[in-house]
C-alpha cells in the first residue's frame, strides 16, 4: 500500500522507559504500510527509540507526571517523526563521541544517542521550545536512502 497522500498518526507515551517500544513499533508499522524497505525500517526503529529515550530521560527527566508526544507524518516518499517532551531543549550540541575511548572505558559509554540518530536518518533537527518547554526532535527518513 503505497499511498499518494499524507497520513498522520499521533501518540502520547508515559514518561517511563520501555514505552519507546510503542513508538518504535508504530513507526515501523507505518513505514511498512508505505513500502519502506526492511533496512530503512530498522534504521527508523532505532532512531525513534533513541529519540524517545532521550525525551523520557533528558527532556522529561523521568517525571512520570509528564508525557512524551510522538507525531508521525507519512508522505508518499518520506516519513517525518517528531518526538516532543516538556524539557527546555539543549543549550549546545554535545561533543562528538570518541568510539575508541568509549570502547576502552576511557569515556562514558552513554551519550551516543544523538550521533546514532544522525547516522540513521536523512535529517535530524533538535528544536528548543519558544516557551522554555515543549522541545522536540524532528527526524526525516526518505523512502530512497539519501534522496534529496
Amino acid at each position: 500500500m503505497n499511498e499518494s497522500k499524507s497520513t498522520t498518526v499521533e501518540l502520547r507515551l508515559p514518561t517511563h522507559l520501555g514505552y519507546e517500544k510503542v513508538a518504535m513499533s508504530t513507526a515501523a508499522s507505518l513505514a511498512k504500510l508505505r513500502g519502506f524497505p526492511d533496512d530503512r525500517i530498522e534504521d527508523l526503529k532505532t532512531a525513534v527509540a533513541e529519540a524517545c529515550i532521550n525525551a523520557i530521560e533528558h527532556g522529561n527527566r523521568l517525571n512520570e507526571k509528564l508525557s512524551v508526544g510522538v507525531v508521525l507524518r507519512a508522505d508518499p516518499d518520506a516519513l517525518e517523526v517528531k518526538v516532543i517532551d516538556d524539557g527546555t531543549g539543549m543549550k549546545k550540541q554535545p561533543a562528538k563521541p570518541d568510539i575508541d575511548r568509549k570502547m576502552h572505558g576511557e569515556e562514558d559509554p552513554r551519550g551516543m544517542g544523538m550521533f546514532l540518530i544522525q547516522a540513521l536518518v536523512d535529517e535530524a533537527e533538535w528544536v528548543a521550545g519558544m516557551d522554555g518547554k515543549s522541545s522536540y526532535v524532528r527526524l526525516l527518513i526518505r523512502l530512497d536512502k539519501g534522496a534529496q
